[in-house]
């Protein structure tokens, strides 16, 4: 690590601490050259593949704007949605591998999604899953009722019951 007062190529850690909830680690470090001390923050990288074969660093801001999208008109509020990001961030940093297909981030989505908003889960469902046809949305459905039902839970916020 460069000092960024000195340009220093060496520097050494004086404190370490967990930041994030865990998702960095925040360190003091003092240069040996000009005694200067100065702040890092280290976080793992995650990184999506993109279906043209690109690769991007992973964005909560993008899983934001798609989620967004199928809650459109639905009575989410922005606080759900970004712990709904923060769950998908998390479910994919416990897979375990730095580098994940987007369409694995869709995936992602649709468990914390379900149990937000079923109309929303099935809106963002649609395109993650590919339904080509009513078929698709009335099997979707089906499921939907039988594990409520299983369960004996009530309909998500706004779902509409019968």
């Amino acid at each position: 690590m460069h000092c960024p007062f000195c340009r220093h190529t060496d520097s050494r850690v004086v404190d370490s601490r967990v930041s994030d909830d865990g998702a960095s680690i925040r360190r003091r470090r003092q240069c040996p050259e000009c005694t200067r001390r100065f702040t890092t923050l280290e976080t793992a990288s995650l990184a999506v593949i993109k279906r043209s074969g690109v690769t991007e660093p992973f964005s909560r801001a993008k899983v934001l704007v798609g989620v967004r999208k199928a809650c459109q008109g639905r009575p989410v509020t922005e606080d759900q949605l970004a712990l709904l990001a923060q769950r998908v961030e998390e479910a994919i940093r416990l897979s375990g591998c730095a580098e994940v297909e987007a369409h694995e981030v869709g995936l992602a989505v649709l468990e914390p999604l379900r149990e937000l908003d079923e109309v929303a889960y099935l809106r963002f469902a649609s395109v993650y899953q590919g339904f080509d046809s009513l078929e698709d949305f009335e099997a979707a459905i089906t499921l939907l009722r039988a594990e409520r039902d299983a369960v004996g839970l009530e309909p998500a916020a706004g779902s509409a019951s019968g």
